[in-house]
């Protein structure tokens, strides 16, 4: 059992920096989700996972207990694996979990932009003996086009927790181009998605009753004060979840309770009352949806499992010569 660390430097670098002021200045105001997921937002997330109205984490873990087994069958010959978004790495010891037992031996990637993060999945996934650990701290194709290889084995990238939600359609496809790009013939790609699309239980999933979400949420106002000396007032502003029925998407908005001005990097951005700051969205797509993307994108499609309790689909997708 090993690991490596392999990290860039952490924001504020200037395109984040003006992704974030051409958010502000737009109608509506609007900032970039990557501001969510520094080491605090990180581990507030992890707590989101567990949350009861969080099923869609569980129906991910559900699905990966019952099938990771017949998601490798379907994979014969040494793997590799690379897991974009790991989390604390749970995920990540259960499909080892059996790879190891086959092949006795396994070389596992984390790419994330939290560096917490990486740490916690380094220190779950090395219980398990026989896994070699990398850790690089990138954003997800950046960090797989220079992820380590191992000579002779073909690579499964794993993408689940539905990450991909945090694209649009136009994105999605292009996520997943981007993905085959980096692969080899071969090589797959297992993809966790949210197929769901009742508000009565999505609402909820993000905006809970704890207010962990809110606190996950108003993060970003207070990232933006640590990192880029921007002074808002956290109390001046409410997290809300809203279902937007024609796009199929969860939005998280941060509402502005009452008017307020606020400066960042000269410039000053004023919010009226219940002027709400778009913070991410996450869509919902569907299993047909899915294949046709993997055959637009050099994928082929070859198997989808959908949990029982949660409308939540694994679809491997090899990747086509």
């Amino acid at each position: 059992m090993s690991s490596s660390s392999d990290r860039v430097a952490p924001s504020p670098d200037p395109a984040v920096t003006e992704a974030v002021l051409r958010g502000l200045r737009g109608a509506p105001p609007s900032l970039p989700s990557v501001l969510l997921y520094d080491d605090l937002g990180s581990a507030l997330f992890e707590a989101i996972t567990h949350l009861p109205e969080y099923e869609l984490s569980r129906a991910d873990a559900r699905l990966l207990e019952a099938h990771a087994s017949a998601e490798l069958a379907a994979l014969p010959g040494r793997l590799e694996v690379v897991e974009l978004g790991p989390g604390g790495g749970r995920k990540a010891l259960t499909f080892l979990a059996p790879l190891c037992a086959r092949q006795g031996a396994v070389t596992f990637t984390a790419i994330d932009v939290s560096s917490s993060a990486l740490d916690a999945c380094r220190r779950t996934v090395e219980t398990l003996a026989g896994v070699t650990v990398h850790t690089l701290e990138d954003t997800y194709l950046e960090g797989l086009a220079r992820a380590p290889r191992e000579a002779g084995a073909r690579r499964v990238v794993l993408f689940l927790g539905s990450n991909l939600s945090n694209f649009d359609r136009a994105a999605a496809v292009e996520f997943l181009r981007g993905v085959r790009a980096a692969l080899a013939p071969g090589d797959a790609l297992l993809l966790g998605t949210d197929i769901g699309s009742d508000p009565a239980r999505l609402v909820p999933a993000y905006d809970d009753a704890l207010g962990v979400t809110a606190a996950f949420d108003r993060n970003v106002l207070a990232r933006l004060n640590r990192e880029w000396g921007a002074d808002f007032d956290l109390g001046a502003f409410r997290h809300e979840a809203r279902w937007n029925a024609p796009e199929r998407r969860i939005e998280m908005h941060l509402v502005a309770t009452r008017a307020c001005e606020v400066h960042l990097c000269g410039e000053a951005f004023r919010f009226a009352q219940g002027t709400s700051i778009w913070t991410e969205s996450s869509h919902r797509f569907d299993a047909r949806e899915l294949r046709e993307w993997a055959a637009q994108t050099g994928f082929a499609c070859e198997a989808q499992w959908i949990d029982a309790r949660w409308p939540f689909a694994h679809s491997l997708l090899v990747a086509r010569p």
